[in-house]
């Protein structure tokens, strides 16, 4: 199981560092904070993990994230920064899916709600940046 939360928590990682470049070139107030609003998520769920992972094995905590990540293309533009949101999302949300099957009861529900939520995000950032589809039959899947 630690495999799986750690690949959570490596999404989680990249997905707070993405909306920093993300949430520069967005210039509508509401897609701003949506933007800032998706951050604060990622950094709870990270900080979750964190504690997770570090009581889980009580010898050492998980890796310190590394100080910066590479961006999949590069974000000079709205459209690029929407792009990117919708590629993050997708992300964290594949990230999700493989702990649902090592969890249960509080654990799935909570793997769950993370996947749920990356994926219902996905789908805003695809709705700002008028891309269709807007959702994906299978969110998680890669």
């Amino acid at each position: 199981m630690n495999e799986q939360l750690a690949g959570a928590l490596a999404a989680e990682e990249a997905a707070i560092y993405a909306y920093g470049p993300i949430g520069v070139h967005l210039a509508d107030a509401r897609e701003q904070a949506e933007a800032r609003a998706a951050e604060a998520v990622h950094r709870d769920r990270r900080d979750a993990l964190v504690s997770r992972l570090a009581s889980a094995s009580a010898s050492a905590g998980p890796a310190p994230a590394p100080a910066g990540y590479a961006l999949p293309f590069p974000v000079t533009d709205r459209a690029s920064a929407l792009k990117l949101a919708v590629h993050v999302e997708d992300g964290v949300a594949q990230a999700w899916r493989p702990v649902l099957a090592v969890t249960t009861a509080d654990e799935r529900a909570s793997a769950l709600n993370a996947l749920t939520d990356a994926a219902v995000r996905a789908t805003r950032w695809r709705r700002h940046a008028d891309v269709t589809p807007l959702t994906l039959p299978f969110p998680g899947r890669p």
